[in-house]
């Protein structure tokens, strides 16, 4: 049996970075259920241990066989994130473009999907061990859509996040924010994602001081909502057998009613 001072010396000493002599019993699933309810968990299954140490290296494409359309929007997800590269999809099946976003330590692969011509899925697969999160788009304004919007800042954005405040939304918060670099703290650029019942607004911004004490906004898009769905925590290549950390169940009897994103 073990006895809550030892399972207390196991806790703390996870937080002090030191061994503790416990014996072997003490590591039995009731224990392990115990350290995993007491909120510790590993550095080495922590996916973003390297995050804002280096800058994420992120490769944009679409899904096969892409309209004029998503190719478009393409172009205008990759110069959303910093130094982000574009792949023409082809003929390439998933595994091997996970291997060669691997092998060319790639962090992120984002792939952008449509419905009749009409961009309304994406796809953010954090590498190389996952996760990989799932989303739905709606009313999607592309930059192309807009005359005469003038070019598009490729400073590093400074991020807003409104309203993430669940556990789920702090989840969701992470796999977004580390798809950009550390921005200098003069950068002009703001990407906003504002949470309101779990629809995710996606806004663009640059701004400049008008005076001392007002700014102007200049939006420069895309714009569009996003909606998650289905958060695994392999990459796409093991899609079929992967964990699934988190699933939209729509057919609830309240599933309109309950927010996952944030806390009411």
């Amino acid at each position: 049996m073990t006895t809550k001072g030892q399972k207390a010396s196991v806790v703390n000493s996870y937080y002090q970075q030191h061994f503790v002599s416990v014996p072997h019993i003490l590591f039995t699933h009731k224990c392990w259920c115990f350290l995993v309810c007491a909120g510790v968990s590993s550095h080495v299954d922590d996916e973003y241990k390297w995050a804002g140490v280096e800058d994420p290296k992120v490769m944009v494409t679409t899904s096969r066989d892409p309209s004029s359309r998503l190719k478009m929007f393409a172009k205008e997800v990759k110069l959303m994130f910093p130094g982000a590269q574009r792949m023409n999809r082809g003929n390439h099946e998933i595994p091997a473009l996970v291997q060669a976003c691997k092998a060319n330590s790639v962090t992120d692969l984002v792939i952008v999907h449509e419905t009749r011509g009409q961009p309304d899925g994406l796809v953010v697969c954090h590498l190389p061990f996952g996760p990989t999160a799932y989303f739905t788009l709606y009313n999607v304004v592309m930059r192309h859509d807009v005359p005469d919007i003038g070019t598009m800042s490729e400073a590093y954005p400074h991020l807003i996040f409104h309203n993430f405040t669940s556990r789920l939304g702090k989840r969701v918060s992470n796999i977004l924010k580390y798809l950009f670099p550390v921005p200098k703290e003069d950068s002009r650029r703001v990407i906003t994602f504002a949470n309101q019942e779990d629809f995710i607004s996606f806004r663009h911004h640059t701004y400049k001081k008008t005076d001392h004490k007002n700014i102007q906004l200049t939006e420069v898009g895309p714009r569009f909502e996003m909606k998650l769905y289905m958060i695994k925590l392999g990459t796409l290549e093991n899609e079929v057998t992967a964990d699934v950390e988190w699933r939209h169940h729509a057919y609830t009897h309240t599933a309109k009613k309950r927010r996952f994103l944030s806390i009411e």
